[in-house]
Order: structure tokens, then sequence, then C-alpha cells
């Protein structure tokens, strides 16, 4: 996998001068597609020309745009080299206001890290939410995975804090994909895993392939929650006090849509009885 960014559609047709044939676009998000032997090359709405297929072949075709400036080649994420069977397991929405909580884990052995490669997986915080959904499907049919997703009501009803949660939610999907080593991005209180480290998601593959997973469904919970609210729910924590004020407005159960226990939340419901 090679990766392009700053392409424009009037550009890329400069593959038709390197025997590339256009095709049309699979997803709502891709812009054109061309193919040539066993590369294909895949324009999304990004911006980002991704070349998919043989190592070699890619690399051929990846000097040649080089030399003909189409657009500036994105340095790939190297993971380390691991052996056997491993599994890779990582969260969302934990920081978020709105939404419940959502781990996934990944499976991978050398030939299915070598197809998570060529597939461009990368540290879900460098991706485009677009970029992510898509992603996420081609992940389920490369690697064993597992994800588990939680509602706000489940969450709130939870009979313990979110470090017991998230340790309870990590050991779930990892004994679903046993045997392998398993590897948990850190978080505080953090008791589960055979390997603990910081930033995991930019060493191994499988929790970048896991962070990514995680990511999508947390982005389709969000969707559907806004569907059932009527409004567009915000990701993140910073800028929500308008949407806590349309919750309330709307005479929404606030333990449907948002984490009842976050500090914001609660000053809200205190300043807003």
């Amino acid at each position: 996998m090679v990766i392009f960014e700053k392409v424009k559609e009037k550009d890329v047709i400069k593959l038709k001068e390197l025997g590339f044939t256009p095709s049309d676009p699979k997803t709502v998000y891709e812009v054109i597609r061309y193919q040539k032997n066993n590369v294909t090359a895949i324009l999304y709405t990004s911006e980002k020309l991704f070349l998919q297929g043989k190592k070699e072949l890619v690399e051929k075709i990846a000097d040649k745009l080089e030399q003909i400036g189409l657009g500036k080649r994105v340095k790939i994420q190297e993971f380390k080299s691991e052996t056997g069977w491993m599994i890779g397991s990582d969260e969302s929405l934990k920081g978020d206001t709105f939404g419940g909580l959502v781990v996934a884990a990944v499976k991978a052995d050398h030939i299915i890290r070598n197809k998570l490669l060529d597939l461009g997986v990368a540290d879900s915080k460098t991706l485009a939410d677009k970029e992510i959904l898509i992603m996420a499907e081609s992940i389920k049919k490369i690697a064993p995975c597992n994800i588990k997703s939680i509602l706000p009501l489940e969450y709130n009803q939870y009979d313990g804090n979110v470090t017991q949660l998230l340790n309870k939610m990590h050991l779930e999907t990892a004994k679903y994909l046993a045997p392998g080593g398993h590897i948990v991005d850190q978080y505080p209180g953090c008791t589960v895993g055979d390997v603990i480290t910081t930033k995991a998601e930019s060493k191994y593959i499988e929790v970048a392939a896991a962070s990514i997973l995680a990511r999508a469904v947390a982005l389709k919970q969000l969707s559907h929650l806004s569907k059932e609210a009527g409004f567009h729910i915000p990701k993140g924590s910073t800028h929500v006090k308008l949407a806590l004020h349309e919750l309330k407005e709307r005479k929404l159960d606030f333990n449907k849509f948002v984490k009842v226990n976050f500090n914001n939340v609660k000053e809200f419901l205190k300043e807003n009885k």
C-alpha cells in the first residue's frame, strides 16, 4: 500500500498514461478507481490516492507518480515485527460526553499482518472518518475480530467505574479471539493484556486495526443516537453544551445519550434543574 495526498481529480488522469483503465467507484467516498494488472488505484473525496496490490508493482507505480509530481507521497507508518498470533485491542468514546463505550480486538499472524499493511492500516487518529468506515469493512474481511459496543444507558447502569468496565471489555474481546498474545493500548488502571504499552496503535498493527474498528463502530453509534435524538450528536467533550441544552429542551432522558458521571454533565444538570 502506498498513499499520495493532495491529489486532484484532474491530475489523476495521468494514470491513463501509465496504462491504467478507469472504473466506477464502489462507495460514495470514492471519486474514481483505476486498474492495471494487479494494482488498484483509488482516489477518495479526501484527495488521497491509495495504491493497492503486489508490493513490488505498487512501488514501481509509486516511483513513476513521484517523478511526474502527482500529489505528495505519505510516509507509511512502521510497526513492530511480531511472530505468531497476536491480539490487539483498543477502545473508543471513552472521553466523549455523548455515546457509551466501544472496545475492539483484532487477531493477526504474519500473513494477516502483511495484508493489513497492504490495506494501509494506520493509527486511526491519522485517518478521516470516511476512510475509517471503509477501512473497517476491509479489516473485517482480512482478520479475525471481535467488537463490544455499549450504549449510554448500559454504560450508566454499570455497577463499577469506567476502568473496571474497560478492563472487562478488553479481556472479553481478547478471550473471544484466543489463543494469542494480547496487546493493549495502556489506559489508567489497565490490568489486562500480556503487553501493555502507551501509543500501542502506533507500534503494533493489530492495535492500529482494532482502533479503526472501534472508531468506526463509535461513529455509527453516534449516528444512531443522532437519529434517536433528532439532532446532530457531537463528538468529544469540548463543544457539547449546546447539545446538552438541546437534550433538555426536547425533554430527552440524559441516561440514554450521555455519560451522566462526566463532570460537565453533572455541572450542566446542577445548573439547569
